[in-house]
């Protein structure tokens, strides 16, 4: 008889869905492409163009609509985050290279990908179009329509097909019900938005900035540089000392905390499927060791063949267990890289700010505009591809050492080895001790009879100057021959270890991999500084602040321009024309600098030799 789980899975190969998410996915280009339409048509052009052009007819209005400030947007970044995540689904199916709308030669997949990206980003375009739109009503309308049709299709999908092949119960709403998450907080924020929007518009409420030029933290980090003396810091807690650490004058952009949130959820996702995979991998070797105790009950374990087969059932065993064990701590161990890409993120931008380079390569303190540029938009899905690949590879590596650990360690105590385990284990740590221990001995030699006594009470190691040279070049002749065996080993450990750093640290797109000179090799990397330059150049507190000052003054200035009495609000005092100021500060600076006097261009008719005859004398006094 079957199991249950093995009954679910045999109903749910026949379940057929009144719903196909791919085919739903292209008829949603329809309302994703009216609702494109709307929000451009009501965009306004700040320059008009020529009478002739044939977009005239429109008068000023259809303009580009943006998704979302890639590089300036600090509002609303748990929104975008999620929106981010409502498309958690399709990029993992691009991910997998499994979402092909066309079929074409295998020469021309990369055009296809690119058209199944385009059309993935253009169906969920709509999310962040009415997100960041300035007509809130009509915006938050449309995007609350959108997102409820994609939420009641996707609840259709998985009310009629709850099950799947590989978990068994519930295998369709493990996949979905992220999405689902984020596109009910969708329907909840469009809502507000609507709500909020429509009493700013019946006048019961003040309409407030909603993308400032210059933000409150922005503004506080400015403040914080100049003050003379910095406040008080409170005390910190146990998790902000040895964990993280909160800075109230910092915040993440939007495409970092949707990256973020995207990744966490892409990351679960993979989890699942490799899960599953692992579900039906397990399931065909369980056939197969079922075929391999046959053979040997048929042998009556007497055949040649028979410990072989035995030691491959074992293997597969501890592998399957070994496996299973370790998807916790690779998971683990992405998620927290997760965090310290975004700790990572904030320390290295202060540093920028401050105008600090030297904890990057010299060859990225110039890096090329146009690749910083490219590097904002590679950004965030290398990031993504990192972290899933990089979990795979981690998850690989770590089976690998817990399978070390099972053969040294686990098994022989199971087999009644333990003494031999013991014994071979303690030969080992034998061996590696002796051989530190000589190394560490050489250089205890070389600082006892070799180097010449400090020069100072004071000095922390004796200065690079040799003594007993003769018994120096024959400590180095015999040494020789021992340090190339030596050299054996440190080769070896220099290869394992590269490989368990590289392989540990694949993940982290902030930091390379490759040695000193290669950093321009690591794609990944190159694309982590152009976006930190790009981010450096265009959210730079104090150049924003600046900014922020130049363009208020110019507003008053023009405002003032415009009022034709605007003296008249002015405070009651003295005022002096601006020629008369003029003419003074021209006296001072003649006065401070008399050889500027004979160089001035006489004007008859204006008094000027008479000026310049005050000023020869103001300065021969």
């Amino acid at each position: 008889m079957l199991s249950s789980n093995a009954r679910t899975r045999q109903l749910n190969g026949t379940c057929a869905s009144s719903v196909d998410m791919e085919l739903f996915l292209h008829y949603s280009l329809i309302p994703s492409l009216f609702i494109i339409l709307v929000l451009s048509l009501l965009q306004r052009r700040e320059h008009h163009r020529q009478r002739d052009d044939a977009s005239y007819l429109l008068g000023n209005r259809f303009r580009m609509i943006i998704p979302l400030d890639f590089v300036g947007t600090f509002r609303n970044r748990w929104s975008y985050g999620v929106a981010f995540g409502a498309t958690a689904n399709k990029v993992m199916f691009l991910f997998s290279e499994g979402y092909q709308p066309l079929q074409v030669p295998q020469w021309a997949q990369a055009f296809v990908l690119l058209i199944g990206g385009i059309e993935v980003g253009l169906s969920h375009f709509p999310f962040f179009a009415c997100l960041s739109s300035e007509f809130r009503l009509v915006s938050s309308i449309l995007g609350f329509s959108y997102s409820l049709i994609w939420f009641a299709v996707t609840i259709l999908h998985i009310t009629e097909c709850p099950h799947g092949q590989f978990v068994g119960k519930y295998e369709t709403v493990m996949f979905y019900w992220p999405s689902l998450l984020c596109l009910a907080f969708l329907l909840g924020r469009f809502l507000y938005m609507f709500v909020k929007s429509l009493r700013v518009h019946l006048g019961w409420e003040l309409q407030t900035e909603e993308k400032p030029f210059l933000e409150v933290h922005q503004a506080e980090h400015v403040k914080q540089l100049l003050r003379k003396c910095p406040l008080q810091e409170r005390e910190k807690s146990w998790f902000q000392t040895r964990i993280y650490e909160w800075d109230p004058y910092f915040q993440f952009p939007s495409r970092m905390i949707g990256t973020t949130v995207l990744a966490f959820i892409c990351l679960y996702l993979f989890i699942v499927i490799e899960f599953c995979m692992f579900v039906y991998v397990r399931d065909e070797l369980d056939v197969f060791e079922g075929e391999l105790e046959s053979y040997v009950a048929s042998m009556n374990q007497t055949g040649t063949l028979t410990p072989v087969l035995l030691q491959v059932k074992e293997l597969i065993n501890v592998t399957k267990g070994v496996w299973v064990v370790t998807i916790l701590p690779a998971s683990l161990t992405c998620v927290s890289y997760l965090f310290h890409i975004l700790a990572c993120y904030r320390k290295q931008m202060k540093r920028l700010w401050a105008g600090e380079k030297h904890f990057l390569p010299l060859k990225f303190h110039n890096p090329s505009s146009s690749e910083s540029v490219v590097a904002i938009a590679r950004y965030s899905g290398w990031q993504i591809a990192y972290i899933l690949w990089g979990y795979l590879i981690i998850h690989v590596m770590q089976s690998l050492c817990g399978l070390v650990i099972m053969y040294s360690l686990v098994l022989p105590v199971i087999h009644n080895q333990a003494l031999e385990m013991l014994r071979g284990l303690g030969i080992g740590i034998l061996t590696v001790s002796i051989v530190l221990g000589l190394m560490v001995l050489q250089v205890w030699i070389a600082a006892s009879f070799f180097l010449q006594p400090k020069m100072g009470t004071a000095d922390k190691q004796k200065p690079l100057a040799l003594n007993n040279r003769r018994a120096f070049h024959n400590f180095n002749y015999f040494l020789f021959f021992y340090n190339v065996l030596l050299g054996l080993g440190a080769c070896l450990s220099r290869l394992l270890i590269s490989c368990i750093l590289g392989t540990w640290l694949i993940a982290r797109i902030d930091r390379t991999i490759l040695q000193s000179g290669f950093e321009r090799a690591d794609m990944g990397f190159s694309a982590w500084i152009g976006m930190l330059y790009v981010d450096h150049y265009h959210t730079n507190p104090v150049l924003v602040s600046f900014c922020h000052i130049l363009i208020t003054g110019h507003r008053e200035r023009r405002l003032q321009q415009a009022i034709k009495y605007w003296y008249l609000n002015q405070s009651a005092g003295p005022r002096t024309s601006v020629r008369s100021r003029t003419r003074w500060l021209l006296l001072q600076t003649l006065i401070n600098n008399p050889g500027l006097v004979m160089l001035r261009k006489s004007r008859p008719g204006h008094g000027s030799g008479d000026f310049t005859q005050i000023l020869l004398m103001c300065s021969e006094s």
